[in-house]
């Protein structure tokens, strides 16, 4: 009798979840509430003057994606980032007060059809004139002792840097190279024993280059990307040989000519009155850079610079 009732109890359970489960759901499909939801708040945010408006005017706040070039005079620039107004998420920033404010307008990215790497090998000496960023370029193969001061003052500043170090003077300074980008900043390639590059044969500029390339990958676990040629010396060979091992050559726009040792006001005038969109400045670790560098990024920041590594500064992105 206990066995018989245990089976008609099993038997009922069995039929009552049976009738109970429901073969047709699927918790991955929205249920028709959920649904309706939708589309009534997108009828809502549609039938939204403020929607309307902001959908009228996004035109005007849309740009073009620029191609990368070589320019006769600045040789290869970057290319920048079209922009076209996200109007659900830019209405959504906005409903909060009813009213539109182009400061809470939110943007997609397009990218440009040609980059960087589309371009022939060409030395680089700015990033693109629509950036509102500049680029701090810090070569070091002597001036050790000013490094840690110029460390501090970036740190304070929350500003990254590039610094093109010297193969030869890496291999005597590991710990201060491990330093460097401990801090964040982007390390570069200054070739192995700061030669005039251009005086060099074909074999010899591969060496400088790669050489240095293998201590400072082995420093610190990456291989540089950019390479600085020493004195700013440079051919066609040399821009070359930097390519073949997929790198792109570095100059500068801007000289702070800090390695003349001049006054503090005049190498804040000089950078004051020669800065611009896509500004690199060229620096080394000297005295002058450690007394002006803080006013330096003050002057730059307050005309409405950012300053960024060369990764930021040469990348596509606005």
């Amino acid at each position: 009798m206990y066995r018989y009732r245990t089976f008609v109890h099993v038997c009922v359970f069995i039929l009552i979840v049976a009738i109970s489960f429901d073969f047709t759901y699927d918790p991955f499909e929205p249920n028709e509430t959920e649904t309706f939801s939708t589309v009534v708040d997108k009828a809502g945010m549609t039938d939204d003057p403020l929607y309307d408006e902001i959908q009228k005017k996004s035109d005007a706040y849309e740009k073009e994606p620029q191609n990368a070039v070589i320019d006769k005079v600045w040789k290869k620039i970057p290319g920048l980032n079209g922009k076209k107004v996200d109007i659900e998420k830019s209405y959504e920033q906005m409903k909060k007060n009813e009213k539109f404010d182009e400061t809470l307008l939110v943007y997609e990215q397009n990218t440009p059809e040609i980059t960087l790497d589309d371009l022939p090998a060409a030395p680089i000496y700015r990033g693109n004139p629509g950036k509102d960023m500049v680029g701090f370029l810090i070569n070091v193969s002597w001036g050790t002792e000013y490094i840690p001061a110029i460390l501090n003052i970036l740190k304070e500043h929350h500003v990254k840097a590039t610094f093109f170090i010297e193969g030869k003077w890496a291999m005597e300074n590991t710990d201060t190279v491990k330093m460097i980008q401990e801090q964040g900043h982007v390390i570069g390639n200054h070739a192995y024993n700061h030669p005039a590059m251009s005086r060099l044969s074909k074999q010899d500029m591969m060496e400088q280059i790669s050489r240095t390339n293998e201590i400072l990958e082995a420093i610190t676990g990456e291989t540089p990307q950019w390479f600085a040629p020493p004195s700013g010396d440079f051919n066609d060979q040399v821009v070359k040989a930097a390519a073949e091992q997929d790198m792109e050559t570095i100059l500068w726009s801007v000289d702070t000519i800090d390695w003349k040792n001049p006054s503090e006001s005049v190498m804040i005038n000089r950078v004051n009155n020669n800065i611009h969109p896509g500004a690199t400045l060229l620096m080394h670790p000297t005295p002058s850079i450690v007394e002006g560098l803080d006013s330096m990024i003050g002057i730059i920041e307050e005309k409405g610079y950012k300053i960024g590594t060369l990764n930021n500064l040469l990348s596509s992105e606005r």
